[in-house]
């Protein structure tokens, strides 16, 4: 009589034992897929250098936290926010900015996942039109796996305790303890397999983001003709115009985008190293722009700047298309010459400069085509900011035919480059930093190599103050020396 009384005991034991691997199970429990991080955009609105930041939406209906960084020479003032989705206008506030360099804050709403608008608009009329995309809580297959096996052996578990308490034949809890060990091991699969298992497809990164996409990736993934679908699409064709413009008067350039195959507008551009269009533009005498055109419509760009002299500009379009890639597009315009002062010269080679009151010493390592050359810019205190995600922007244009018509040279020159200095690993620290951190330099180094000989427009650029500083260096690249091999080194 004793064993066959302690056979519900050891039933009831091992069914104990079970629970506590089920309720210690939580330590398996997989995050689910990324809900979307926050965005920064460059935007150059009217005469205002801003960075516009949309904070991530967690949770829909939910707050929608914008914040706007002004930099140097941006006056205060009031900016009004609209956030749209399908065309209506669903929310929106006004941001006060101060005299004082900065971030200033707004609160918005949003209702729901999907692809919206952010609209930006000054006190006299221009307006700049941020696409993003409010991601949705989208739970994996395997974290369904993973917490449907853990629910259902957690009822299983219950039914076996009440059939091996309340039953006679205790054999009868064996059915349920099974269908618990099965759900157990289902659940246990799905998160040993989580690590393994690729997200879908952000929306917005490859196909263009609606509704359902975005709520729903995975159905997307799943399906067999978008798994071969092509995703690449043609080049843009571009486009600048800035009729009328004379020096010495603050002009606006419009820039057009336009889909190489059909003609149409592109709006399809991503936000691409916190920009949706860094727009390069140099002057016949060399000076340097760069600025961040505002959307005003799709595949329709605006941006205002002051040229200080007349002639033929160089303009360049970085930008990365959904699905093609990042791309550099060129193009010219002419000013006409107006009463402004004549430019100082750019004196030739590294060396030390004064730029905008900052003491700056450019030096490189030693130059010749086909061999990386590190170009080091040192700004004197460690206190430069993160701009556009980086500690510093190089940009590289050559070789030039000579010092006059640098902006009509450099718009064919054979070599237009942009290169980045990254910001230091900084241990503990997720994400990159922003533009209110400022502990970076001295030293802003430049990695590139030079592919042929020549003369090279430079210019370093790093952020201090809320100040974008441009360091212009005219640097020779001379031929390499017989027997040295040049670039097979």
């Amino acid at each position: 009589m004793g064993t066959i009384r302690s056979r519900p005991r050891a039933a009831l034991l091992i069914l104990l034992c079970a629970l506590g691997f089920t309720l210690g199970g939580g330590g398996a429990h997989a995050d689910g897929a990324p809900v979307g991080n926050d965005v920064q955009i460059a935007q150059t609105l009217g005469e205002r250098d801003l960075t516009v930041v949309i904070r991530r939406v967690d949770t829909t209906p939910g707050p929608l936290h914008v914040d706007v960084v002004t930099h140097v020479g941006s006056a205060a003032g009031t900016l009004r926010l609209r956030a749209s989705a399908a065309g209506a206008v669903r929310s929106e506030t006004d941001v006060r900015l101060g005299a004082e360099t900065g971030v200033y804050s707004g609160l918005l709403r949003v209702e729901q996942p999907g692809p919206w608008e952010l609209a930006i608009g000054d006190e006299t009329g221009h307006t700049a039109t941020i696409p993003f995309i409010v991601a949705a809580r989208v739970v994996p297959p395997w974290e369904k796996a993973a917490y449907g096996g853990f629910v259902a052996a957690g009822a299983f578990l219950l039914l076996a305790l009440v059939l091996a308490v309340r039953s006679r034949r205790t054999g009868y809890a064996l059915v349920p303890a099974g269908g618990m060990i099965a759900a157990l091991a289902v659940a246990v699969t799905g998160a040993l397999l989580s690590s393994g298992t690729p997200p879908p497809p952000a929306p917005g990164t490859r196909l263009d983001p609606t509704l359902e996409n975005v709520t729903d990736p995975y159905a997307d993934a799943a399906n067999a003709q978008l798994s071969t679908m092509d995703y690449s699409r043609p080049p843009v064709n571009f486009t600048a115009r800035a009729e009328g413009t004379v020096s010495g008067r603050a002009a606006e350039l419009r820039l057009a985008f336009t889909d190489g195959s059909t003609g149409r507008p592109a709006d399809d551009l991503l936000v691409h190293d916190d920009a949706l269009v860094h727009l390069v533009v140099i002057s016949p005498s060399g000076r340097l722009w760069h600025l961040h055109p505002v959307r005003v419509a799709p595949g329709d760009y605006r941006v205002r700047f002051t040229p200080p002299e007349g002639g033929t500009y160089a303009v360049a379009a970085e930008i990365a298309r959904r699905g093609g890639g990042v791309q550099l597009v060129r193009s010219t315009v002419d000013v006409a010459a107006g009463e402004s002062p004549v430019p100082a010269p750019i004196p030739d080679g590294p060396g030390k400069r004064v730029v905008d009151g900052t003491p700056v010493e450019v030096t490189t390592t030693t130059v010749t085509p086909g061999v990386p050359v590190t170009v080091t810019a040192r700004f004197g205190t460690a206190d430069l900011q993160p701009w556009l995600g980086m500690l510093g922007h190089l940009i590289v244009v050559g070789p030039l035919p000579g010092p006059d018509r640098i902006g009509a040279a450099a718009a064919t020159a054979p070599t237009w480059a942009h290169v980045h200095a990254m910001p230091p690993f900084v241990p503990g620290m997720t994400g990159k930093p922003d533009e209110t951190v400022a502990a970076y330099g001295p030293d802003v180094p430049f990695t590139y190599t030079f592919a042929a000989p020549g003369r090279y427009r430079i210019w370093a650029q790093a952020e201090r103050g809320y100040s974008v500083l441009t360091v212009p260096v005219v640097l020779d690249v001379p031929a390499a020396a017989p027997g040295t091999g040049g670039g097979r080194r």
